[in-house]
């Protein structure tokens, strides 16, 4: 690249070209004026910095907000760190905190996954109390310590969710050099297989806690009773929007966007279910929300008020328990197993439906799907229905 004595007048002249090119300070060593393709102009210096072998690149503005002297006076003082061997950059990219990070990642990656929201808790949990500190000053044993203090709680699947959560976000971090050790490369599984659970809330469980959602504020009696009624995931009831739910034919309309497996689903709304939906008082088209713009959160919460209205010897359970209890309730009551599976929106297991069959799944096995729905909304709320054998 040949060097020129650059002058106002002259980096003024320069003209844009179809690529992006550079044009070299004879009088300060390093020191260039960028030209983009836009006509933008833009300021850099590299230098080596004493004990490096690589250069360092700095961004020093845009001519002519930045004047020809000012360049060469910024240029000259990174000149004499690199002397000293001062690494500015390598400074800057130390102090990155966890949380500056974290943002980047959740604006860049975590803001456009459904379950965004839930990653980003995890690994602000796991950071804990050095989350405002430099991430480089992050050690993998401090990871490792919190992924083996969750599954010593007997929590292992828990501890490898937040193992996986942890790994993708410093695996983001390192490759972008916000790092310079991908710091959740090797971590350990929780020791031992995952177990699914066995927990299986009986009917008698679950008309409790319908009963005592009853109890619970005008947001969230809603939220739990529809959990339940519907048999779908948390995500794609408490993210209702009104625009999804046809009143007139009784169901809610979930796209793919909003689904776990991304495919479009049809769920009916048996007349309970249609009677709570229809006294909810959306905000900006959604269903469940306090501040207009997001959906309401704070499960655990309310798993706490609920509990406490509960027997005391019952169990422990989770919200996901509704589904299992659905589907074996009512797969022992005759319903098609797999008619309870596309309620509950399962992916198919077998080879991919064609054509016909997919229109077939979506229309003709409504019917189908809303007897066995009615059917359990009775067995829960104890109030008759006008239903068919499920296993017609």
């Amino acid at each position: 690249m040949a060097r020129v004595m650059l002058t106002d007048r002259s980096v003024a002249a320069l003209q844009p070209k179809e690529k992006r090119y550079d044009v070299s300070d004879s009088k300060r060593v390093g020191l260039r004026v960028r030209v983009a393709p836009t006509g933008i102009k833009t300021w850099v210096f590299e230098k080596r910095v004493r004990g490096e072998s690589k250069l360092r690149s700095h961004t020093l503005g845009r001519f002519p907000v930045i004047s020809l002297a000012e360049a060469r006076e910024k240029a000259l003082t990174l000149e004499k760190e690199a002397v000293e061997g001062v690494d500015r950059k390598a400074e800057v990219k130390n102090m990155q905190t966890v949380r500056t990070i974290l943002d980047r990642y959740d604006e860049m990656h975590l803001a456009q996954l459904r379950t965004g929201k839930q990653r980003r808790k995890q690994i602000e949990v796991a950071f804990g109390n050095r989350l405002d500190d430099p991430m480089n000053k992050v050690e993998r044993r401090h990871l490792q310590e919190f992924i083996d203090k969750v599954a010593g709680k007997g929590t292992k699947v828990l501890a490898n969710r937040y193992k996986a959560a942890i790994s993708a976000f410093t695996s983001f971090a390192w490759k972008r050099g916000y790092i310079d050790q991908n710091i959740g490369a090797g971590l350990a599984k929780a020791p031992g297989k995952e177990k699914p659970r066995d927990r299986l809330l009986t009917l008698t469980e679950v008309r409790a806690i319908y009963d005592a959602a009853g109890l619970l504020s005008p947001l969230w009696t809603p939220i739990i009773r529809l959990l339940i009624l519907t048999a779908q995931r948390r995500g794609d009831i408490v993210g209702l929007r009104h625009s999804e739910i046809d009143f007139d034919k009784r169901r809610i309309d979930l796209p793919g966007s909003r689904t776990k497996n991304g495919k479009a689903h049809i769920v009916h709304l048996s007349e309970p279910a249609l009677e709570i939906a229809s006294a909810v008082t959306p905000t900006n088209d959604l269903m469940f929300t306090t501040t207009g713009k997001t959906p309401v959160s704070g499960f655990s919460k309310v798993k706490v008020e609920i509990d406490k209205l509960l027997p005391e010897d019952m169990a422990p359970w989770t919200f996901h328990d509704f589904r299992t209890a659905f589907a074996t309730i009512m797969a022992e009551g005759g319903a098609d197993e797999g008619i309870v599976d596309r309620i509950l929106n399962h992916s198919a297991s077998a080879s991919a439906a064609s054509a016909v069959a997919r229109v077939y799944n979506l229309s003709a096995q409504l019917d189908k799907r809303a007897i066995v729905l009615d059917r359990w909304a009775e067995l829960v709320t104890k109030r008759s229905a006008k239903v068919v054998s499920i296993a017609s």
